[in-house]
């Protein structure tokens, strides 16, 4: 049988990777996949590859190569959300099957994508596109697809896991953590989308969507980055027995669906609360199966590529097969995917960490206490730190029970209000995950 042919375009680090390990695993690779693979054409605007490229044709036009009647598999891994999204659908215009690792296309323009490919009959993989080296998608999309899921959570941020594991273990601030992140290559010279939760967004709405079968909608994930938490609330965490994650969490609730990025306070004795460094990891809660935790390298030049060549081994293998008769691309038929509403976050039910700086008055744990009671906010657990020398406040932290978000910005904006209550409050949700 022929060898199939692809293209790869873009070579950078997923590139060069994906090409490296497909060389090195020639064999191993074409007895999973049925077939040879080769590699017949690469798109780069890079200098000369650090690599033997003899027998492939080289160009710097990717449109090219999407338009190459040879090419039977496109592989995109220009990232970005334009020039990827125009080869893309050029690609499945002409016929080709697409695999690629970019989380940001497919979460903003994949219901597109999915409709053109499903239109030419043509599959596209995507699961480096979440946690790397992880093969979380197909675990959810086929292994549990026997299950009603009830939730996802996940560190799939390995950048922000690094810096939130510096403050904790070593006392660092933010700002600190950061500057050393970007000097290992960790996070970009602007790291907005790390650090401000829109890469993780990307990650959870693609969770979301396979889980629940549901459309794609990263312009409904509420999102928070962890730029404003402290290395405080990092240790008054620990002391109460948590861990703050950077945490994205996608629930299925009678009324709608949760979709929702920000830090969170874990229990330490979580599996998933002990992921630390850039590693990533995914908790998915099933009917039938219970919970499960998938936990492996996030990013880098050979994990990723290891996602890559996975989705590259299972389109081989569907190629010759029906395409009404393949794994949907988002685990549901397209004509069976839910309208179940995204829920605004202040219709979101979640367990509270609330850091008050309090003057050193009495009667004001009794005013709090209030406040929080009248709107039906039960309090679990209350520590109070001694007089802070330099301001004479009090910090009093406190976890709540469960309680709708609405609730608790009502009881914040009250409590702001006291008269013994010095700026502002901070509010961390807590995730059970149990």
């Amino acid at each position: 049988m022929k060898p199939v042919k692809v293209g790869i375009c873009g070579l950078g680090t997923v590139g060069s990777g994906t090409f490296n390990v497909l060389q090195r695993n020639a064999g191993e690779i074409s007895r999973r996949a049925g077939r040879g693979i080769k590699v017949a054409q690469i798109a780069t605007r890079t200098s000369k590859p650090q690599f033997q490229t003899t027998g492939i044709v080289m160009t710097n036009d990717v449109f090219a190569l999407a338009a190459n009647d040879e090419i039977d598999i496109v592989i995109e891994l220009v990232g970005g959300y334009t020039v990827a999204r125009d080869l893309v659908l050029l690609a499945i215009e002409n016929g080709k099957h697409v695999v690629t690792a970019n989380k940001a296309l497919i979460a903003v323009h994949g219901n597109e994508i999915f409709a053109k490919a499903c239109e030419h009959g043509v599959i596209v993989a995507f699961e480096a596109a979440v946690a790397g080296g992880i093969p979380v998608i197909q675990a959810i999309r086929e292994g549990l697809s026997a299950n009603r899921i009830n939730w996802v959570a996940g560190i799939i941020n390995g950048t922000g896991n690094f810096i939130l594991t510096e403050m904790r273990e070593k006392g660092r601030t933010f700002e600190d953590v950061l500057a050393e992140a970007q000097t290992l290559g960790y996070a970009e010279a602007d790291p907005t989308f790390d650090v401000e939760g829109i890469d993780a967004a990307h990650k959870l709405t693609i969770l979301a969507s396979i889980a629940f079968g549901i459309p794609l909608q990263f312009d409904k994930v509420y999102t928070e980055g962890i730029t404003k938490l402290t290395t405080a609330d990092v240790s008054y965490a620990e002391a109460l027995g948590y861990r703050i994650k950077h945490l994205g969490v996608a629930r299925s609730t009678a009324s709608g669906i949760e979709l929702r990025v920000h830090p969170t306070l874990i229990p330490a004795d979580r599996l998933i609360a002990n992921v630390n460094g850039v590693m990533n990891a995914v908790m998915v809660n099933g009917d039938a199966a219970g919970s499960t935790l998938f936990y492996g390298a996030g990013a880098g030049m050979e994990p990723t590529a290891s996602s890559v060549i996975a989705d590259l081994v299972d389109v081989v293998r569907a190629m010759t097969s029906d395409p009404e008769n393949r794994v949907p691309h988002l685990a549901f038929q397209p004509d069976s995917l839910s309208a179940h509403p995204i829920l605004p976050i202040e219709a979101c039910e979640s367990a509270y960490y609330l850091r008050i700086q309090a003057k050193d008055h009495p009667g004001v744990l009794a005013q709090v206490a209030r406040i929080l009671s009248e709107r039906g906010i039960n309090i679990e657990s209350i520590m109070q730190k001694e007089v802070e020398a330099q301001d004479g406040l009090v910090p009093m932290i406190l976890l709540t029970h469960r309680v709708l978000e609405q609730h608790i910005n009502n009881a914040i904006t009250a409590l702001e209000a006291l008269h013994g209550v010095v700026g502002s409050v901070v509010r961390i949700r807590v995730e059970y995950l149990n």
